[in-house]
């Protein structure tokens, strides 16, 4: 079997080469991971040439633009990467019967609804960014309405935070410079490991063995358990740091809490960024899956996973 990663470079590319390399041989699984060196996504002929040559069973598009204020300026860039390459990859996929797997946002909605957003929600994107990756949606799911082949997920996620540029990171950093930090504290979403998104997604997609799982087409939203503020991570990340022994000017009490309007940005965010994983825990649990031999990380409380990722960083002198 062929997998095909798309992003190689982002946060959750460089997740999957962590998690597919911890695979225990042997293994049927051929993986390639591709970065802008290898296929750039603004040339369509790049992609189609890129599917032909690898044929996969697989394809896994963690890519995107992800710029969330560029974009309000940059909107050609930010559809051809978040709407019309996905769309070329979901139609290979669609025509040949193979799984596409495509990561999109809590930025498809306006954070206007009280409560836990449902998969079929109305979007309602705020700015470019949001409605780059709405595009990229509608089009994949009607790609695969128009054939009987393949199958897909769009895995909606938030916050995410990994080997790369992140808010947790830049936290970190702020809180070894200054002695106060001011944070947003009214909007609510949930971080998310891009490792635990990268093993969740293997979980709904591999058997056991190693082989294609079948699994309803359609969009599953993956966030870990809770839900928290931009103060409440923030909060959070500075005080796992100093647990783990990291000298910070900056202590969790000295954070303070603002409302949104007193950090405007070029691009508009969403109030409410909860989303509810019923569908996907549902889709997980139905039968077995590659995750039960690889230790299944279900979905865990957030609190839990940010500590870790805090921790590893401090170990390896990244803070």
């Amino acid at each position: 079997m062929k997998v095909l990663v798309f992003g190689k470079d982002g946060q959750l590319g460089k997740a999957f080469q962590q998690v597919f390399s911890a695979l225990t041989p042997p293994h049927p699984i051929h993986v390639e991971f591709l970065g802008r060196a290898e296929c750039d996504l603004c040339n369509p002929e790049a992609i189609a040439t890129t599917l032909d040559k690898f044929k996969p069973n697989i394809i896994i598009n963690s890519s995107a633009y992800t710029a969330v204020d560029k974009a309000e300026t940059e909107v050609d860039l930010a559809y051809a990467i978040n709407a019309r390459a996905p769309e070329l990859m979901a139609a290979y996929a669609a025509e040949h019967g193979a799984t596409f797997l495509h990561y999109s946002t809590d930025y498809v909605f306006d954070g206007e609804k009280y409560g836990f957003y449902l998969e079929d929600d109305v979007r309602s994107p705020l700015g470019v960014y949001g409605k780059s990756k709405a595009a990229g949606e509608e089009g994949i799911a009607r790609i695969f309405a128009n054939s009987k082949l393949g199958q897909y997920a769009i895995l909606r996620t938030s916050w995410v935070y990994g080997d790369g540029g992140n808010f947790i990171r830049t936290i970190l950093r702020l809180a070894k410079e200054r002695e106060e930090l001011k944070v947003i504290a009214d909007q609510y979403g949930v971080p998310t490991s891009a490792q635990w998104l990268a093993q969740v997604s293997l979980g709904l997609t591999l058997n056991q063995d190693g082989s294609i799982k079948h699994f309803p087409s359609g969009i599953y939203h993956a966030v870990p358990a809770g839900e928290t503020t931009w103060h409440g991570l923030a909060t959070l990340a500075v005080s796992a740091a100093i647990k783990a022994g990291v000298a910070l000017k900056v202590q969790p009490g000295l954070i303070k809490p603002i409302p949104a309007t007193e950090y405007p940005l070029p691009a508009p965010r969403p109030a409410n960024s909860r989303m509810s994983t019923d569908k996907l825990q549902s889709a997980l649990g139905g039968s077995r899956s590659y995750n039960e031999a690889q230790q299944s990380p279900e979905f865990p409380q957030w609190e839990q996973m940010v500590q870790e990722y805090v921790s590893r960083l401090a170990s390896r002198g990244e803070i």
